[in-house]
């Protein structure tokens, strides 16, 4: 591909990154290029954008509805996984999923909630009350 025919498409991150690419430049020399990005890969990008979206709120649904402690909401919200975020507080996988129930939820103390917070970057009484 040659340099001028670099895919400059519209995507949800063309403000914030580019990505580099190895393009055949004048001379026929291979050379770098910046791209915005490809019709194809922002369509899957949206699309992954989409269901991260339904996640958070099927997250949120199951805390109002008392189905989940706001620790599921939150670990959604930051795009975590279980090893990150047992890996960012100390507590073990288990812990965290344990964590997530509501009824166990309410018994944790305020240093240990304190931790999912500072994790979250949200405070404490938002993290308590589930203040989103």
């Amino acid at each position: 591909m040659k340099k001028e025919e670099l895919p400059q498409d519209k995507s949800a991150l063309e403000k914030f990154t580019r990505e580099v690419c190895y393009v055949k430049g004048e001379d026929g020399k291979y050379v770098t290029g910046l791209s915005t990005g490809w019709e194809a890969k922002a369509a899957a990008l949206d699309n992954q954008w989409e269901e991260i979206d339904r996640r958070v709120e099927e997250a949120k649904q199951k805390v109002l509805n008392g189905e989940a402690s706001p620790i599921l909401y939150f670990f959604e919200l930051k795009l975590m996984d279980l090893p990150v975020l047992a890996g960012y507080t100390g507590f073990s996988k288990w812990s965290v999923k344990r964590h997530m129930k509501p009824h166990v939820f309410k018994k944790l103390s305020d240093k240990k909630l304190q931790v999912y917070a500072d994790t979250f970057e949200v405070s404490l009484e938002d993290l308590k009350n589930f203040n989103v």
